[in-house]
């Protein structure tokens, strides 16, 4: 974790309501991972007291950049959509744990859902670089509000749902998953509450619905691993970025607490990617 002053280099606005921004950070461009985000402090001018988590979208370790994808929902975001080029924002990070990837998973599902975009974007930089196939399914309420394909790797395969069915596939982007299930190696998302609970739900059945062993070791009296660490997650069909509101970003205000099968879990500390079955969504 580090205190960077990163400097606004271009700011963009991608959908309605919807920005991207790139930053020169360094520091925080060579020693992040997928699934980790950074708090931002806005002006002092500008009344507003509490930092702002948001996850980093991309990061180019040759050029220092990173970028960051958000909406304007508050004073907050809207404040710094005002931020000049050339201006330095008091950015901490990275924070949080990242996305696992096995090291034998060669396809990745990523299911994004609206906003949830920022959250696995970067996941897929990682993943190409790696030498793995990735395909993205998106979710969106309609096609203006579709994360433009331009911005995402010409090796990615993407796949869009929209509610009202002006474009792709009609319906909730979760009813695109069986198609891909039996491809994936593993799964990834970041998105609105009901849907991670509906891919939770999912990826419960799927050894019983293709008759898949998990990953790791099939048989025998091997270690187990915790439930929350790196390893255990690894081994997880599917991890999920949460979304939560954050106070301090650093485990003690407990404002962004979830609740766990195994107890309160922070999302600002241990998430906020977890593995689905770390989490106890509702009805399950």
């Amino acid at each position: 974790m580090r205190l960077v002053a990163a400097e606004l280099v271009e700011s963009r606005q991608i959908l309605p309501g919807q920005w991207l921004q790139s930053f020169h950070a360094p520091e925080l461009a060579s020693g992040s991972r997928a699934g980790q985000f950074v708090h931002v402090r806005t002006g002092d001018y500008s009344g507003l007291v509490l930092r702002r988590p948001f996850s980093i979208n991309t990061t180019d370790a040759a050029t220092g950049i990173i970028t960051l994808h958000f909406r304007t929902v508050g004073r907050g975001t809207e404040w710094l959509t005002r931020v000049r080029e050339g201006e330095r924002l008091d950015m901490l990070g990275p924070l949080g744990k990242p996305f696992e990837v096995d090291s034998r998973s060669r396809h990745l599902l990523l299911v994004a859902g609206g906003l949830g975009m920022a959250g696995v974007r970067m996941l897929a930089d990682e993943a190409i670089r790696d030498g793995r196939q990735v395909t993205i399914l998106f979710g969106a309420l309609s096609a203006n509000h579709v994360y433009p394909s331009t911005l995402l790797p010409d090796e990615v395969e993407y796949v869009v749902a929209t509610d009202d069915g002006s474009m792709g596939h009609h319906g909730y982007v979760t009813e695109l998953v069986s198609e891909y299930e039996a491809w994936a190696d593993q799964a990834f998302a970041c998105g609105p509450h009901p849907m991670l609970a509906r891919l939770a739900q999912l990826a419960a059945g799927r050894r019983e619905r293709l008759g898949v062993a998990k990953l790791g070791r099939k048989r025998g009296g091997g270690k187990v691993d915790p439930l929350g660490s790196a390893a255990a997650r690894r081994k997880a069909f599917l991890q999920v970025s949460m979304e939560q509101t954050m106070g301090c970003a650093v485990g003690a205000c407990l404002g962004c607490t979830v609740m766990g099968v195994e107890g309160p879990l922070r999302v600002c500390r241990e998430g906020p990617v977890f593995a689905s079955d770390e989490i106890a969504w509702p009805d399950r």
